[in-house]
């Protein structure tokens, strides 16, 4: 006993068996998230078409936008004093609400579920952002890994599943709703009664989540503070990351991910999709965008080491978009033929390839870039995302394609910019020697 005693006190590998299966709540996140966002994805891209009467199907994702982007200036602390788990189990309520509210559709149901979303959007997002930071630095402490490779690793799985929901909410819309498009009342409420089972099973499933061990003992740390207090603190965490040169380098990146995006939403299936594919087209051309979204989280978050990393992804998904941008700003034209067909659906997948890699290497960077206040970064993240979002849905109606596209091409040159001279910085910043 005594000499084997030595050789268990001195040995710092901690043995994989006693340690937490880290994995196993990433995989357990990215189901549950799949399984609410198929459902929710596909009924946002169909509230255009299924609510039609005064505009409320678009009207209420505006509104929806809007309460996400008020509601995540106050997201950080209600998170921080819930814990991440709680807030992500709480977050699902709005979605199943909402998708509730779409059975019977009327200015008294979408509205307050619109609004009561944007709430819950608020806190699940960032307490996705914070659960998934802590778990990966957890598990990169226990085993002795990178960092960075750990969070590429993690964010590249939830993302790459995330992602997946486009595909398959579109096809479960297509195989539900193929004789009407949108239209048969049986047929809607059918689709949404999927939906809810969808979501309760995703609900469910969050409940199976190991607590965020992390955040439970920081809390502990804080117990004597009271909450007012502790409140105050929060609020003022949020507030100084605003004036942290690094989160306003990353800002601009931020607002041109959620630009993209309501793009994706609000132009591109109207000006490019249904022009050559038709309305019935809008769900298959949506699932190649899902499809190659996936698929490029997933390969982007396997290739994520580091900051060095992340530049060259983000840059070769910067690239990207900006070849469909200028494609469709100078010479893209509807035409017939095969090729008809076939532009739109390339353009998609280029789209869902720019989306995947800001989805991932922006999580991955907010992870390494401000570890010790997650839900601050996060949720910094969601308000410039869904206020761009917001902006976008408002202006739609209002602004030609040709005036869009070129507000593209300005936010992404200046998202571009900001983000290289911020990897510049950090990299002199770390090679420079310590005193």
């Amino acid at each position: 006993m005594d000499e084997e005693t030595p050789l268990v006190v001195n040995d710092s590998t901690p043995q994989p068996q006693a340690l937490k299966n880290h994995w196993r709540d990433v995989h357990i996140l990215s189901s549950a998230f799949l399984l609410v966002f198929l459902a929710y994805g596909a009924a946002q891209n169909l509230e255009s078409t299924v609510n039609t009467e005064g505009d409320l199907g678009t009207i209420s994702l505006g509104i929806l936008y809007l309460s996400f982007t008020f509601f995540s200036f106050v997201a950080s602390p209600v998170v921080r004093i819930l814990g991440s788990k709680n807030a992500l189990v709480l977050g699902t309520t709005g979605y199943w609400l909402f998708i509730a509210a779409n059975l019977i559709p009327n200015w008294y149901t979408m509205i307050p579920a619109a609004v009561y979303l944007g709430f819950s959007a608020s806190i699940i997002w960032v307490g996705q952002g914070t659960y998934l930071t802590s778990t990966g630095l957890g598990h990169a402490k226990d085993y002795g890994l990178n960092e960075g490779t750990v969070l590429g690793d993690f964010n590249g799985e939830f993302w790459g599943m995330f992602a997946s929901h486009q595909f398959i909410g579109n096809l479960i819309s297509l195989a539900l709703l193929r004789d009407g498009e949108g239209g048969s009342t049986s047929g809607t409420t059918i689709l949404f009664t999927v939906f809810l089972c969808s979501m309760t099973l995703g609900t469910i499933l969050m409940c199976f989540l190991s607590k965020d061990e992390r955040r439970t003992e920081k809390t502990q740390t804080e117990s004597s503070i009271s909450w007012f207090s502790s409140l105050v603190s929060l609020l003022k965490s949020v507030a100084i990351l605003l004036i942290d040169i690094k989160m306003l380098l990353i800002i601009p990146l931020i607002v041109y991910s959620g630009l993209q995006q309501a793009f994706v939403w609000a132009e591109f299936t109207k000006y490019v999709v249904t022009p050559a594919l038709g309305v019935s087209g809008v769900g298959g051309s949506m699932a190649v965008y899902g499809a190659f979204d996936a698929l490029c989280s997933l390969a982007a978050g396997r290739l994520t080491s580091g900051l060095s990393s992340i530049t060259f992804i983000v840059s070769g998904g910067a690239f990207v978009q900006f070849v469909v941008i200028l494609w469709l700003l100078l010479k893209y034209s509807t035409s017939s033929g095969i090729l008809g067909v076939l532009y739109p659906l390339v353009m998609a997948a280029m789209l869902g390839i720019g989306d995947g890699i800001f989805n991932t290497q922006l999580s991955a960077l907010l992870g390494l870039l401000f570890k010790h206040d997650t839900e601050g970064a996060f949720a910094q993240l969601k308000v410039w995302q869904s206020g761009a979002i917001a902006v976008v849905f408002f202006i739609s109606p209002h602004i030609s394609m040709s005036a869009m596209l070129v507000v593209m091409v300005a936010a992404l040159c200046i998202a571009v910019s900001g983000f290289l001279f911020l990897t510049l910085r950090m990299e002199k910043a770390l090679a420079a020697p310590s005193s």
